[in-house]
């Protein structure tokens, strides 16, 4: 852990360069200040790495009292053009002073405040995975801690531009939706989600973590095939026995039409990541199947898509 006034600073030449005329709703600003903020535990650190490699001057921990004269120095520089730094519960009761310390700043440069944050439980395990101790100390529980420190943070949560929660991010996926919101020239804002796609079974129960659920026990069950009881939908011969009855295209056209009506919206609203959850019987065959199939669709559609299979024999 860096002492609460030890500053690193580190810088890369590395740079982006312009990926052509793609369409921006939001074209990055040729000089700019990302001030990194946010919950212990939700990922600065990975987040300042991406920032770096994306050609930022990145600095970590710089106390709240320098913030001003860095950013006049980053805005007359003629070698720094884009720098991010980490503003976090480190600061102690200084924190109060940061919605001033802001607005004096955005007259010296462009800025923009990210906070990450996570849910309590996604918080805790990671402390428990990584065995650190919370910043606030030892003498607390993690999840008091975790609480004083979502008090702590209000001021500067509330004056943030963009809120991520990076709960159900992993370090790669994390670093792929920064690159695609901030990397010159790159991703279009209408596709800074990551959407996990999964199948289950709903004799096994509906997935607590899904936001949007579809059940296609509609569909011929393969189950009452018996060369396909043992297979999965993975399986051509299973997935070419779904797709032959003209309900599975109809759904499946309507439910990408629907999605990608919702998707820009719920984007908007500020959501990152999105769960969708198709549910069969036994989810092995018919939720598999449209599974593959709709995170095939939204990839093609410019999404970034994974697929998970919950109930799905190994």
């Amino acid at each position: 852990m860096a002492k609460k006034n030890a500053a690193r600073v580190s810088a890369t030449a590395k740079r982006i360069a312009p990926k052509g005329n793609e369409r921006q709703e939001q074209p990055v600003p040729a000089r700019e200040l990302v001030i990194l903020t946010g919950m212990s535990g939700s990922g600065k650190a990975s987040a300042l790495k991406a920032f770096e490699d994306l050609g930022y001057y990145s600095v970590d921990n710089l106390p709240l009292e320098l913030i001003e004269r860095f950013a006049d120095l980053v805005a007359k520089s003629a070698e720094i053009e884009r720098a991010a730094l980490v503003v976090d519960v480190r600061e102690g009761s200084r924190l109060d002073k940061f919605p001033a310390i802001l607005k004096k700043v955005r007259h010296a440069l462009p800025t923009r405040v990210v906070f990450l944050e996570a849910t309590e439980d996604a918080i805790v395990r990671r402390f428990s995975e990584t065995r650190r101790p919370h910043p606030l100390g030892r003498g607390e529980t993690v999840i008091s801690s975790i609480r004083a420190e979502r008090k702590r943070l209000d001021p500067v949560r509330n004056v943030a531009d963009i809120l991520l929660d990076t709960t159900k991010f992993n370090v790669h996926e994390l670093r792929a939706h920064i690159n695609s919101q901030f990397e010159r020239g790159g991703g279009k804002t209408d596709r800074n989600l990551t959407i996990q796609v999964m199948s289950f079974g709903f004799k096994n129960g509906v997935p607590t973590d899904a936001d949007v659920v579809f059940d296609v026990r509609f569909l011929p069950n393969p189950h009452f095939v018996p060369e396909f009881r043992k297979l999965t939908g993975k399986h051509p011969k299973v997935a070419k026995y779904i797709r032959q009855f003209p309900q599975t295209k109809e759904f499946l056209d309507k439910a990408v039409d629907m999605l990608t009506f919702l998707l820009p919206h719920y984007i908007k609203e500020g959501k990152s990541y999105l769960t969708i959850g198709i549910g069969c019987t036994g989810g092995q065959h018919r939720s598999v199947m449209i599974t593959e199939e709709l995170k095939k669709r939204l990839g093609a559609a410019g999404y970034r898509a994974k697929s998970s299979h919950r109930d799905m024999p190994r």
